[in-house]
């Protein structure tokens, strides 16, 4: 393994953004490639999540900030146990991701940025659809807000750039915050 800057200290890296913008399938592979760099990471996905950890709570925005601060305090727990914590959620309202970042520290937010109009093209759930059809109430970017972040670590521009483009972005934001080394991978 190959140790963050101290042993204890690891770093979340809260990928936010609407329902279809890239979340997931930029931070799996951005965990993918430090696992392989040798770290230690566990991926917190808000749709996983839900069913796991916060299964009782509904989509009110008091529901949506608990479901946060609950997937804060366990990336808290990881990162502060040297793990790299990827968090990929909708975190809609911009004030408690600011009170999750607080908490944490060591924080890195990705803003998976990609217009209504393209997260509806590629639809992965069905999910517009259903809230378009008033199958779904209070659905963010349509009929609840997304608060974007006012100054992301980084922003990946999802309807512009490939994968590999947004990855390399990510690796490199923590590369330069000294949360994380290059290319070097230890064995045993």
């Amino acid at each position: 393994m190959v140790p963050l800057k101290t042993d204890a200290d690891g770093v979340t890296v809260w990928f936010t953004g609407l329902s279809g913008s890239g979340k997931t399938t930029i931070s799996q592979v951005v965990a993918d490639v430090l696992r392989a760099r040798g770290y230690r990471v566990e991926m917190l996905d808000g749709d996983m999540v839900r069913q796991n950890l916060t299964k009782g709570l509904g989509f009110s925005k008091a529901d949506r900030d608990e479901n946060i601060r609950r997937i804060g305090f366990v990336a808290h727990l990881l990162a502060r146990n040297g793990v790299v914590a990827v968090v990929a959620a909708i975190s809609p309202y911009r004030e408690i991701r600011d009170e999750v970042r607080a908490r944490i520290g060591r924080f890195v937010e990705v803003f998976a940025n990609a217009p209504v109009e393209v997260c509806e093209q590629r639809d992965p759930k069905g999910l517009y659809r259903k809230a378009r059809a008033g199958e779904i109430k209070g659905f963010t970017g349509i009929d609840d807000p997304y608060e974007p972040p006012f100054a992301p670590e980084v922003e990946c521009r999802t309807d512009r750039e490939t994968v590999e483009e947004s990855v390399a972005k990510v690796l490199q934001a923590l590369e330069s915050c000294g949360y994380v080394d290059g290319e070097r991978v230890t064995v045993g």
